[in-house]
């Protein structure tokens, strides 16, 4: 199936949450969030799913898994954070 990458897995709790993030500079055509497309949401989904049948299927701590997003831009050399929860 290839090699698939996830850019952040945590815990919360009894929830697993996959985050794709994404930077653009300040003079970016597009914002991080809108560059997710329906490709790489597949992508992601499918590393997750992997994911889970390998590591988390058969963990009794783990009840599901959510796939979030997080755009960084920088403002006057300041990072800005766009989040947002169940993304896709």
């Amino acid at each position: 199936m290839g090699r698939l990458e996830l850019d952040v897995v945590a815990r919360q709790g009894n929830l697993v949450v996959v985050v794709e993030v994404r930077a653009r500079g300040a003079g970016a055509w597009t914002t991080g969030l809108s560059s997710i497309d329906a490709a790489k949401r597949q992508r992601v989904r499918r590393a997750g799913q992997r994911l889970w049948r390998d590591r988390y299927k058969n963990d009794p701590s783990v009840e599901r898994m959510r796939f979030d997003a997080a755009s960084v831009t920088w403002e006057s050399g300041e990072p800005v954070i766009e989040y947002v929860v169940a993304a896709f």
